[in-house]
C-alpha cells in the first residue's frame, strides 16, 4: 500500500488467464463449463466486495482469454485469490503490477 497527501492507494494487478488449449472457449467439456461458471461467481463475489475493477472474457480471434483488474493490499493476497479460483486447475494465470487510474472513492 502507498500513502500519498494521507490518502492509501492501493496496488492493482492486471491478470490474464490463459486457456489450457487455443480452442478452450468454444469446445469446454460440461465439467469445464461447471468450472467457468463457479470461477464468475467467485469473481463476481469479489468485486462486490470492491476487491475487483473489472474481469471477463477477452473476444481475441486467435484465442479468447481472460483478464481482470484487482485492487488488493498485497502480492501475497493476489495470489491467495487466484489459488482460490475454480479455474486455477484448468487455466493458467499470470499477473503484473499496474500502475492503475480509478475514480477517487
Amino acid at each position: 500500500m502507498i500513502i500519498t497527501d494521507h490518502k492509501r492507494i492501493m496496488p492493482h494487478y492486471f491478470l490474464k488467464l490463459n486457456p489450457s488449449r487455443p480452442t478452450f472457449a468454444r469446445d469446454m467439456t460440461a465439467e469445464e463449463r461447471a468450472i467457468m461458471m463457479q470461477h464468475v461467481t467467485y469473481w463476481s463475489d469479489l468485486m462486490n466486495k470492491g476487491m475487483v475493477i473489472v474481469f471477463g472474457p477477452v473476444m481475441d480471434p486467435k484465442e479468447v482469454y481472460g483478464v481482470g483488474v484487482v485492487e488488493v493490499e498485497t502480492e501475497e493476497q493476489l495470489k491467495e485469490l487466484i489459488e482460490n479460483d475454480p479455474a486455477t486447475g484448468i487455466n493458467r494465470y499470470e499477473y503484473y503490477p499496474m500502475r492503475a487510474v480509478v475514480p477517487v472513492k
